[in-house]
């Protein structure tokens, strides 16, 4: 039997010391966290723009795949880590997989402040631009609301900048960074794509940690297969979105710069997609990977629970970050030499999981 895990759902609406507190214990304990869809604050994603956008996903991979060819992450016109992937393009996990991850996907980079977008769109995508510029605002300042909760849990000092600390190292208005909106597409199987040979080693997404600050996973309902490796080296399921819930909430989890920049204090945990037992149907998520501005440096982060941390960084997330322990004095690197480490590492033309 799969391990039980318990991700607590917290709302962040109008946080409270306590609440900032129990943010920070969740993502130090699994890395995941739900947060209430807090839309009418303000600080959420209206579920008609969200519903918009999955239907926008649909029509997208539905499409004729001469349609998606025109905006592929392998043209030149598409720039790095922007496009349209194909089945199998993708291996979140090249150690144990014999082929690529059962998934495709689409990767928007960041917009222009006047909404256009900095790569092709195709498709269903062009006429919808403005609407999917709008929705990666959002993400973008649900991301920082939250990063302004955690430095207020992890008590960063008011000198350095107090709840601002993260938030202002991911503020647009001061330059580009790595963060990427991707649509996601599972197919149920047997698929066109799907070889002769399968076998227990495809997966929809292999074994991975993300690479940049946090993640917003948009899920719908009733569609399982994400799991996280526990603490124990066991796989457990994320609870999945009832049907009932007309607002369910978001899923967010620590990427390796994060805990990187938190000395391990929070967690990048591995997780994957599998391929559900019984019945399958097609999955379709949306991820919001967000990363700092490009020139941010990684230092230590001015708080006493960070410094007072005895954990250590694992050394998996050492090997994927290139380096050790964040320590005062010494050359750090910024955000955008984490990123094309890690894009280096994965595979051919580079991406981040979901």
């Amino acid at each position: 039997m799969p391990d039980h895990i318990d991700i607590p759902i917290i709302d962040i609406a109008s946080p409270s010391p306590s609440t900032a507190k129990s943010l920070v214990d969740a993502a130090s304990k699994y890395g995941f966290v739900f947060i209430r869809n807090s839309h009418e604050s303000g600080n959420g994603i209206p579920p008609k723009d969200l519903a918009g956008m999955f239907d926008l996903s649909k029509d997208f991979f539905q499409s004729p795949e001469e349609v998606k060819e025109q905006c592929s992450i392998h043209s030149a016109k598409s720039g790095k880590n922007r496009g349209w992937l194909s089945m199998h393009t993708e291996t979140l996990d090249p150690n144990h997989q014999k082929r690529g991850d059962f998934k495709e996907a689409f990767n928007f980079g960041e917009f222009t402040p006047s909404g256009h977008a900095q790569q092709p769109l195709c498709g269903p995508l062009a006429p919808a631009e403005p609407r999917i510029a709008r929705f990666y605002d959002s993400c973008h300042a649900l991301c920082n609301w939250i990063l302004q909760v955690f430095a207020r849990g992890l008590e960063v000092s008011q000198e350095a900048g107090g709840e601002e600390w993260f938030s202002s190292r991911h503020d647009r208005t001061k330059g580009p960074s790595g963060s990427i909106l991707r649509f996601l597409y599972y197919p149920s199987i047997p698929h066109p794509t799907t070889p002769p040979d399968a076998d227990k080693t495809d997966i929809r997404a292999g074994a991975h940690s993300d690479y940049g600050s946090i993640t917003l996973l948009f899920q719908l309902p009733g569609q399982p297969g994400l799991e996280i490796l526990t603490p124990s080296g066991t796989w457990a399921p994320v609870p999945v979105n009832p049907a009932n819930d007309p607002t369910p909430p978001i899923l967010v989890n620590i990427g390796d710069l994060l805990s990187y920049w938190t000395n391990g204090l929070l967690k990048s945990t591995v997780h994957r997609v599998i391929f559900p037992a019984g019945e399958m149907s097609d999955r379709y998520s949306i991820a919001y990977f967000c990363h700092p501005l490009d020139e941010a440096e990684l230092v230590a982060v001015p708080s006493k629970q960070v410094g007072e941390f005895e954990g250590a960084l694992e050394e998996g997330l050492l090997e994927r970050l290139g380096g050790g322990k964040v320590e005062e004095g010494k050359r750090s690197l910024t955000a955008k030499e984490h990123l094309e480490r890690r894009l280096r590492a994965t595979y051919g033309v580079k991406q981040q999981g979901g």
